[in-house]
């Protein structure tokens, strides 16, 4: 499982197009989001560093979390 801090991720909308840009890289991923600790948690077989670049493409700055 890998965990993202998504600090620009503010409200219901930013957090469907976080998932969505997952889903691109990975449409069987299992997401996770929270929105309060800005923290979203990903179960898949991709690389945690192209999930991480499509939530960058998608506007949104990240880090792996722990």
């Amino acid at each position: 499982m890998y965990k993202f801090n998504i600090p620009d991720m503010t409200c219901g909308h930013c957090a469907g197009m976080v998932q969505r840009a997952v889903k691109l890289v990975d449409a069987q991923a299992e997401v996770t989001v929270d929105l309060g600790r800005k923290l979203v948690e990903v179960r898949s077989s991709a690389a945690q560093q192209s999930i991480g670049e499509a939530i960058r493409k998608a506007g949104y700055e990240n880090s792996a979390a722990t």
